[in-house]
């Protein structure tokens, strides 16, 4: 039952996220939108961590399965992506470098701020 829970509620999140895409006005991408939504109910505590880690991890262990499909079209379309290789080399380059950024700066925000958490509950 708690399986079946947890895959509710996931695919629950997704319905959601379909609907709201089809209501917005601007093209915002169902999963972008459910992915924000999982947020704002973690966040919220509307819903608990424990209500979807299973599952969570199950598709998180299992992502590489996901991109299959991704990587056959990409053979399949090798002609018309060769015409734009440069370009498209440039885009990776820049936003793998922006990535990088952000995630080191993501991690000195994270320790900076779970050390001001220590201290202010050590009293220091």
């Amino acid at each position: 039952m708690k399986i079946i829970k947890q895959v509710g509620i996931l695919f629950g999140i997704c319905w959601i996220s379909l609907a709201v895409e089809a209501v917005l006005p601007i093209p915002l991408p169902a999963s972008v939108t459910g992915l924000v939504l999982l947020l704002l109910c973690l966040a919220s505590g509307l819903i608990k961590i424990h209500h979807i880690q299973e599952k969570a991890d199950f598709l998180l262990g299992n992502m590489a399965f996901f991109f299959v499909p991704a990587g056959v079209s990409i053979i399949r379309y090798f002609d018309v992506l060769r015409s734009a290789a440069i370009p498209i080399g440039v885009i990776c380059l820049v936003t793998t470098v922006l990535t990088f950024g952000a995630t080191a700066w993501s991690v000195q925000l994270t320790v900076r701020l779970m050390k001001k958490r220590e201290r202010k509950q050590t009293g220091k």
